[in-house]
């Protein structure tokens, strides 16, 4: 599964996240798509290895309080959707 991921992380873009967070209806500043961006591309190992640790809560200060809300609900439905997978 996770050679299945990083493959897909590897040609990862910014204007895939962009057209990601574009339909959540969430439109990033180019410094919040950037911070995401880079962040998605340094951490996903480690917050899919341990998704229950993971505290999203801790970037809030890096979006708009908006977007961050967005993001947030985002990030909780595809954990729920996906958290058994991840085990």
């Amino acid at each position: 599964m996770y050679s299945i991921i990083e493959k897909y992380m590897n040609k990862l873009t910014v204007d895939d996240v962009n057209k990601f967070a574009l339909s959540k209806n969430c439109n990033l500043s180019e410094e919040e798509l950037n911070f995401t961006f880079v962040f998605i591309k340094k951490n996903w190992r480690e917050i899919l290895s341990n998704p229950a640790v993971f505290d999203i809560n801790r970037y809030q200060n890096h979006y708009s309080p908006e977007n961050f809300r967005k993001i947030k609900q985002v990030y909780t439905e595809y954990f729920q959707k996906f958290a058994n997978i991840l085990k």
